[in-house]
């Protein structure tokens, strides 16, 4: 039976946080040697890298992949670092913006064709690009950091990792 009555709706139940999906598995409990390898590949990888630029990096793969977990960590980061929020808000459309150096720009390229994969591969373009602006041993530290971000955000993905809400 259905009725045309409406419930009475409150600023409070319209504003309140739904909750996430179920955590499927704890990952860090059912594998924690892996996770451990993780977390120090993750350290590994960052390693003499501008941490502006880490972050930016790791931000905008999990942005690519829609990893909420991840998405929330690496916003609240950047932020620590003094990162200015008109920045993180704009990075999916970092193209049309102007507050992002050439570096910046060329990691965030370089991410994008290495987080995915399937629409082009990396292009010479871009990893002429990003040759331009990081030496060998910084663009080889760059490509450790993007495939590790992505790791990331499929353990998060898929295990269903969510952001306690703010």
């Amino acid at each position: 039976m259905t009725t045309n009555e409406t419930v009475p709706t409150t600023e409070a139940t319209n504003r309140a946080p739904v909750p996430a999906p179920a955590q499927r598995i704890v990952l860090p409990k059912l594998a924690p040697a892996f996770y451990r390898a993780m977390a120090a590949t993750d350290e590994a990888a960052r390693n003499g890298l501008d941490p502006v630029v880490v972050e930016l990096v790791k931000l905008h793969a999990s942005m690519i992949n829609g990893c909420a977990y991840c998405i929330d960590m690496h916003s609240t980061d950047a932020i620590a670092q003094g990162e200015r929020e008109h920045r993180l808000l704009s990075l999916p459309a970092w193209r049309e913006t102007s507050w992002f150096t050439a570096r910046e720009r060329a990691a965030l390229a370089l991410t994008e064709s290495v987080t995915l994969l399937t629409q082009g591969h990396v292009p010479d373009a871009v990893w002429a690009e990003a040759a331009e602006q990081f030496d060998e041993t910084e663009l080889a530290q760059l490509v450790a950091l993007i495939a590790t971000i992505n790791a990331w955000n499929r353990i998060g993905v898929s295990t269903r990792m969510s952001p306690a809400a703010k």
